[in-house]
């Protein structure tokens, strides 16, 4: 793979990854949890399949950057974006189990 194509795997698909892991959250609690906007069932049907696919699709190409040789840079920060994304899935259900637990 060239590295033309891994920058595009990497800046384009970062982002695919990091912002539907960091709209789950306020998603949920929004949508699901206590419910402010009318209709909300219905976003909810909308709105999580939406970011499950994004999140998907931005993972995938995700760890496709971060495997390949050669080691360089652009597999550092892949690699990097990944451990981010476990931090966020972690206080994320961390998170929801505290709101389960209030319920």
């Amino acid at each position: 793979m060239d590295w033309r194509r891994r920058e595009r795997l990497f800046y384009g698909r970062a982002p695919l990854a990091i912002f539907p892991a960091l709209a789950l959250l306020p998603a949920f609690v929004f949508l699901v949890f206590s419910p402010r906007v009318p209709h909300a069932t219905v976003w909810a049907v909308i709105v999580f399949p939406l970011i499950a696919v994004a999140e998907f699709f931005g993972l995938y190409k995700l760890a496709r950057g971060s495997v390949e040789r050669p080691f360089s840079l652009l597999t550092m920060l892949s690699f990097g974006v990944m451990l981010v994304l476990v931090v966020i899935v972690t206080y994320t259900g961390i998170l929801l189990g505290a709101l389960v637990d209030r319920m």
